[in-house]
């Protein structure tokens, strides 16, 4: 009779699901060794649990099907918890084995006792704790229907000594399934009616409008409405899209800023953006979404409609009139080409220091046309967002609503592993990368391709811009790096680093055209000003104020004081 573990081995690869991410350890010994024993399914070794969980999460990200991460008792499955409640904040679905104890020590205070399923409740979208043999094979099929049904993380608890009991049941086939969901015609004619005869229109679409470019397009098109894009949305929206004008927020641009806050009717499409400084006033909200909990959340929302983007959006279409004034529109692409003329000055080259948008720039230039680009959270995020250039063929994921530092890297991994004849570019922070610099391990382990640049500008920058922004003096960023190119080197990777411009473009191209693993670390400039579209009083004052502390270093208060005053004076 075949054990428990390799139940969830047969059911794994019954399903389609080929590979597992982990880390091995005692009380996962049962389930390694079925793995050991199958050509099906391979055990993808990673040096930190957390990257395990991140590289699944890119691996579901990109293929849409489940992912399958590991970890043994205690500090194991502790570790995967940051990338497993990053996969949930994305949406991606993923099964998360999470070892535990031998069942008669829990509670006793045990070596290494937890108690995970306490622990990942709020990091998934399903937890269990499988305590006998004969629960497994259901929990097994509950997990991963919800993690598919959900496009979330899946946890079961499973203690040692059950991994390895005994089980008669058959592998079971759990595969994913598609459905469309539509509002009501009642619903959808309140919101054409609330739409029809306002011309100053605006679309801002989100990673909800995946798969309805076209509809989406129709709609602007129709609708004479400029089409604002969400960081997740970018990849989705942007490209053959001529009525696309930027993103707004944090990460934005000035084109997209003023078209969403100009706007007298907003129609949102699969977007959850969070920041609500950047909405309009007194707009009529239409919203979108196929979870009916996330509309209204952010702004007040007029006319919810509960349904599938690219399906809601079509049955829309037929009732709405056609906007014979381009005004609006022909204001803010207007403004968007100039946005456009600005960011391409900031991409030139220096001579003297190189700029992270000349970086970022030449790397959407040389890169392939199909490269899968995945940021680390922090400046390298900014870059990507107004720099890399999308074509319905480019991938670009991240930890874009979980916001996790380290990402990049291990999430480059699963990505390569998923797809490993494809391009895969991390765009590392040096912070970022050092956290978890262990996984350059894996790559070579695993012979994987990945191309990873570092901008190395010694500092945690995005925290450095927001101290500048609370107009604080900046404190404990500082980072002491190592020559990241002859580390990689030492690591068995191509290491090539660049301090001098004259150097980038023929770097960049070795570094790309390298048949294996290789790693860029290029020392950008510190002091690069990334701001968002608009400034708020609070952070021009708190700029001010960070110019004057730097200055004083920390004395006159009554010289702070006066600053304060007259900044609020301009304001």
């Amino acid at each position: 009779m075949p054990t428990v573990a390799k139940h969830i081995v047969d059911t794994l690869a019954a399903s389609g699901v080929n590979r597992v991410y982990g880390l091995p350890g005692d009380s996962l010994n049962g389930f390694t060794d079925a793995l050991r024993t199958t050509d099906e399914v391979d055990w993808v070794h990673v040096r930190h649990e957390e990257s395990a969980a991140f590289a699944a999460s890119a691996d579901a990200a990109l293929t849409g099907r489940i992912a399958v991460c590991a970890g043994s008792c205690g500090p194991g499955n502790l570790h995967l918890i940051n990338g497993v409640y990053d996969a949930k904040r994305s949406r991606v679905p993923m099964l998360v084995l999470a070892a535990h104890i031998p069942t008669p020590e829990i509670g006793t205070g045990y070596f290494q006792e937890t108690h995970p399923q306490d622990l990942y409740r709020e990091s998934s979208v399903y937890t269990e704790y499988v305590s006998q043999p004969e629960q497994l094979p259901r929990l097994l099929r509950i997990a991963m229907r919800e993690a598919l049904s959900q496009s979330g993380p899946a946890v079961l608890v499973i203690p040692g000594d059950v991994l390895t009991g005994k089980t008669d049941a058959k592998p079971q086939t759990i595969l994913p399934t598609t459905s469309s969901i539509l509002p009501d015609d009642e619903a959808l004619q309140a919101a054409a009616d609330a739409i029809n005869g306002n011309s100053k229109v605006t679309i801002l679409a989100g990673a909800g409008a995946a798969g309805a470019h076209d509809e989406l397009v129709n709609l602007a098109e129709k609708l004479q409405a400029p089409v604002v894009h969400a960081l997740r949305g970018k990849e989705h929206v942007e490209y053959d899209n001529p009525y696309d004008v930027g993103m707004t927020g944090l990460l934005g641009i000035t084109s997209g800023y003023h078209a969403l806050i100009e706007a007298e009717t907003l129609i949102m499409l699969g977007t959850d953006f969070p920041y609500p400084q950047f909405y309009p006033e007194g707009a009529t909200v239409i919203q979108v979404d196929v979870r009916g909990g996330q509309i209204g959340r952010r702004v007040s929302v007029d006319h919810p409609l509960v349904g599938t983007v690219k399906e809601t959006v079509a049955a829309l279409l037929p009732k709405l009139q056609v906007n014979k004034s381009s005004k609006h529109l022909d204001k803010v692409l207007k403004h968007h080409g100039k946005t456009l003329k600005n960011l391409k000055d900031l991409e030139k080259p220096d001579r003297k220091r190189i700029h992270p948008q000349h970086l970022t720039a030449l790397i959407n230039d040389k890169a392939a046309d199909d490269a899968v680009f995945i940021p680390d959270v922090g400046s390298p995020v900014m870059w990507a967002a107004r720099h890399l250039d999308m074509n319905g063929r480019r991938r670009l994921i991240g930890s874009f609503t979980h916001g996790s530092m380290a990402n990049a890297l291990p999430q480059s991994i699963g990505a390569q592993i998923a797809y490993p004849d494809r391009q895969v570019i991390a765009l590392a922070g040096d912070g970022g990368l050092s956290m978890l610099m262990g996984e350059l391990l894996t790559v070579t382990q695993n012979k994987l391709p990945v191309k990873t640049v570092v901008y190395n500008n010694d500092s945690l920058n995005f925290v450095e811009l927001e101290m500048k922004a609370a107009g604080f003096v900046n404190y404990a960023t500082d980072l002491s790096n190592p020559d990241f190119a002859a580390v990689a080197n030492a690591l068995g990777i191509k290491g090539i680093r660049v301090e001098d411009p004259k150097d980038l473009d023929k770097a960049i191209d070795e570094f790309l055209a390298h048949d294996g693993p290789a790693l860029l670390d290029v020392v950008v400039e510190r002091q690069e000003l990334t701001i968002p579209p608009s400034i708020e009083k609070e952070q021009a004052e708190g700029f001010a104020l960070f110019a004057v502390r730097t200055v004083l270093d920390g004395r006159g208060s009554e010289l702070i004081d006066l600053a304060k005053a007259n900044i609020r004076q301009v304001f």
